[in-house]
């Protein structure tokens, strides 16, 4: 069941269309990355989504019920453009952050020391939020975005910034909320990160949706019709029906990378591949979401 439905939205600025006719949704408990490059639109949607500004045409339902200004204090926002008060202590600023939200004072603080001690960073509430390394400052924010335990989660480029011990303790901790019950909207340029964390994805180019569903599945669809072999004892047999693209020999086995042409199938591979030697590994190439990011942007553009 969906969570958040966008239908059919269209935002128009001066001289420009920044979504056009855009329609996701987003199921409850997953996560989805909204996908894009720069100028695509995916800004546009999430300003939509939180209230920021309205579409033109089309609707926001969130739990099947029009979107409302309401609904904002059950969303929770990490924007790509951080922004504490610097002025502030750390702690204060978080527990205002969190009383903005609905929060109760005593609640927000109860909940934000159990993330602050999760985060080992504690002995920062009392400290000046001047004196934070963004990395840290990244942490303060991310804390006060989930605190509330709002219905929707949306994080625009989370990881910016963060060294890699740091990304991979966040990214278990988004995975944590996912199975925990959040619903959560993951925006960002890194694909080996969708790879890792999302269930559905949706791409926007020039301001429309131009691929959208399951990652597996969408890799599944665009592999090619490239396979990889390792055949011990290789009597150097020729593949029918196929294209040579690689070939390397490592302590008696041989490794092929062949392209198959519209004549032969992955069976009919096979079937050489055991008559040639013996088969010690057989897969077939299945494109990262980079690899057709690229291609799906690249060949969108031409329309």
């Amino acid at each position: 069941m969906a969570l958040l439905e966008v239908k059919s939205v269209t935002k128009r600025f001066v001289n420009h269309t920044a979504l056009d006719n855009v329609s996701i949704n987003v199921e409850k408990g997953s996560i989805f990355g909204l996908l894009g490059p720069n100028g695509a639109g995916k800004t546009t949607l999430i300003r939509i989504i939180n209230n920021i500004t309205a579409p033109d045409t089309g609707e926001v339902l969130l739990n099947g019920q029009h979107l409302t200004f309401e609904d904002t204090a059950h969303i929770g926002y990490l924007p790509e453009e951080r922004g504490l008060y610097k002025k502030m202590k750390v702690g204060e600023e978080a527990l205002y952050l969190a009383q903005l939200k609905g929060m109760s004072r005593q609640d927000a603080l109860r909940e934000l020391k159990q993330w602050f001690e999760r985060f080992e960073i504690e002995s920062w509430w009392d400290k000046k939020v001047s004196d934070l390394s963004k990395g840290m400052a990244q942490k303060v924010q991310f804390i006060t975005t989930i605190a509330h335990k709002p219905k929707l989660l949306i994080f625009d480029e989370p990881f910016s910034g963060f060294d890699p011990i740091n990304a991979f303790r966040l990214k278990q901790e988004i995975l944590k909320l996912r199975d925990e019950g959040s619903t959560i909207i993951f925006s960002t340029h890194n694909m080996s990160s969708v790879e890792e964390l999302c269930d559905h994805i949706a791409l926007i180019n020039s301001s429309r949706v131009v691929l959208d569903g399951e990652v597996q599945s969408i890799r599944k669809s665009h592999r090619s019709n490239i396979y990889n072999l390792q055949i011990e004892n290789y009597n150097k047999s020729l593949f029918v029906g196929t294209e040579v693209l690689g070939q390397e020999e490592k302590d008696g086995v041989t490794s092929l990378r062949l392209k198959l042409n519209e004549t032969v199938n992955s069976n009919d591979l096979l079937m050489q591949a055991t008559q040639a030697g013996t088969v010690v590994h057989f897969d077939t190439e299945t494109p990262s979401m980079d690899d057709i990011f690229i291609e799906t942007v690249k060949n969108t553009a031409k329309k």
